[in-house]
């Protein structure tokens, strides 16, 4: 049976398709489609987290997404149930992942008054971290490269030097890391990214 002479201009139509939106989830390969189409529903059209530059997940918050900023390899809010509120500033280093429900507070209002913002200073968290489901990151902490929060964590005080594992309610370390195995890491995963260009 001979083809419509328009199904080939059709198929090709298709595999460009196609080949436009791999490429466009490529930095995300692990996320199934469906996650972007209800990012699109949540933030484009119910305007949800729409000053977000990433795809969010629709359960998840961002509050002042203006005074966040993100490293190469994170996408904070793309678990379910994250927030983050950035009102004084939150800067969340490269590769670092947050689990779900995590809290990221980086502003508190005053303690008789709550409709008084109280300041503080930005919220940091660097480089190829890892925040566990349920930890709570208080403002004006600094987090250091490769610094690991327990599931359900609240971290009340700064960890600059990094590379270590907290737990607990405050957040204590537990351990320690090896620097030159998480810098050999680090490095690996630069070129893997790099290479993906």
């Amino acid at each position: 049976m001979p083809r419509h002479p328009g199904a080939r201009d059709a198929g090709r139509m298709k595999n460009g398709i196609r080949q436009l939106l791999s490429r466009l989830l490529a930095a995300r390969p692990e996320m199934p489609l469906s996650f972007y189409a209800l990012d699109v529903l949540f933030r484009r059209l119910l305007r949800q987290n729409a000053g977000v530059r990433w795809a969010v997940h629709h359960t998840s918050t961002i509050r002042s997404p203006e005074r966040l900023t993100a490293g190469r390899g994170s996408f904070p809010g793309d678990s379910p149930g994250v927030y983050i509120n950035a009102d004084n500033g939150v800067s969340i280093g490269d590769f670092t992942n947050l689990g779900p429900q995590v809290g990221l507070i980086s502003a508190n209002h005053d303690a008789v008054d709550n409709g008084v913002g109280v300041a503080a200073p930005p919220l940091r968290v660097g480089s190829f971290c890892w925040l566990g489901m349920g930890a709570v990151v208080l403002p004006g902490v600094a987090l250091g490269d490769f610094t690991i929060v327990g599931a359900g964590a609240v971290v009340t005080r700064s960890f600059p030097e990094g590379y270590c594992v907290l737990a607990g309610n405050p957040a204590r370390i537990l351990r320690h890391l090896n620097r030159e195995e998480c810098d050999a890491q680090a490095r690996s995963t630069y070129e893997r990214h790099a290479a993906r260009k």
